[in-house]
């Protein structure tokens, strides 16, 4: 197995999911690095958000990490050996005002990664688009929604959910330009 000086976003994420598994501790990354792994790298994230699926004690979650080998500063764990840091938002886990029903599994020699799936993982990226005017998560969401298969008519119900039907409109027509765009080369 890999150092963790040699793992990547993936492999370190199912690594401290895997050890925290073990002790039946359930998290769930989102967030940049969701982004990250699901547009291939178009965007870059330093940071993996797991989320604390089951609110868990957070004394628990410590001491696993601590015997990772990663430090508590601020409110991230950070470790000599990677320039990625970790944090560890309190759960519920959800996107907007909707909860996760699913969540997807990457496996890696380093563990088990579970994450947002990429329908979520867009959501999640609207959410702040849609309540923030965070036109950068607007791209993500664009990015994540081009490379992967996304469920865009749940997309859709949710953002109505939302009450984001303008913004949503406008998320749905950037993204088919981008699709009829690379179809034309």
């Amino acid at each position: 197995m890999k150092t963790i000086k040699e793992m990547d976003i993936k492999e370190l994420g199912s690594f401290i999911c895997s050890a925290l598994k073990a002790s039946n501790i359930h998290v769930v990354l989102s967030g940049g690095s969701c982004v990250e792994i699901y547009s291939r790298g178009e965007y870059t994230s330093w940071d993996l958000d797991l989320i604390n699926q089951y609110n868990e004690q957070f004394k628990k979650i410590h001491t696993i990490m601590d015997g990772l080998g990663f430090k508590e500063h601020d409110r991230y764990f950070v470790h000599d050996e990677t320039k990625y840091f970790i944090e560890f938002p309190s759960g519920p886990l959800g996107v907007g005002d909707a909860p996760v029903e699913e969540i997807a599994e990457i496996e890696t020699e380093a563990g088990v990664l579970r994450l947002l799936t990429p329908t979520d993982c867009v959501k999640d990226r609207l959410a702040a688009y849609y309540h923030w005017d965070d036109e950068q998560c607007l791209q993500q969401a664009i990015w994540v929604a081009e490379q992967n298969e996304v469920d865009i008519e749940a997309i859709k119900k949710w953002s109505l959910q939302e009450k984001s039907e303008q913004k949503y409109l406008n998320f749905y027509n950037k993204l088919n330009k981008v699709k009829t765009y690379k179809k034309l080369n």
